[in-house]
């Protein structure tokens, strides 16, 4: 199977806000997004305890190695990412459930930042959780991958259509 996974920074996906979050009650396939609520978002971003997380560029290619070295360790097809300053989309194929490939790859990218010094165990990097969309045909994958590519402005740190190697 071939998802569409996309995970945001820290901070940048509230509920309530005009990019078109989801929350607990309308999470289903084909839901609506919630509506717009000003108030909402404010008492989020009151509540948060850092502030949003943006990756600089070196923080991106760090971001996009450690999802093709997961791909490749885990034998999934890579077929696009693209990081970008405070999200991250990727088309990949594998036998595990899009929410496990999600998990795993944010966790992934985590530890690589830790590890290169860029950020501390104690810096919240991601939003909870992410979008996780099934591509069933080839058609979608198509698409999918020209809309991570082509379809995010100027290309920040962009991976297309190889596969990993182990």
């Amino acid at each position: 199977m071939t998802y569409l996974i996309t995970f945001a920074g820290y901070g940048w996906r509230l509920h309530g806000d005009e990019k078109g979050a989801i929350d607990r009650w309308q999470n289903g396939f084909g839901h609506p997004f919630i509506a717009v609520d000003r108030r909402r978002v404010a008492v989020q971003e009151r509540t948060m305890d850092q502030g949003r997380y943006v990756m600089d560029e070196v923080r991106r290619a760090v971001v996009l190695k450690a999802l093709c070295d997961r791909c490749a360790k885990w034998d999934w097809m890579l077929w696009a990412a693209h990081v970008r300053s405070n999200h991250a989309h990727v088309v990949v194929g594998g036998e595990r459930r899009p929410e496990k490939i999600l998990i795993d790859l944010k966790a992934f990218a985590s530890s690589r930042l830790r590890e290169m010094g860029l950020d501390g165990v104690e810096r919240k990097k991601w939003a909870r959780h992410g979008s996780t969309r099934w591509l069933w045909k080839a058609a979608d994958v198509e698409a999918a991958i020209r809309y991570v590519v082509h379809g995010q402005g100027e290309g920040m740190a962009v991976f297309e259509r190889e596969r990993c190697r182990k």
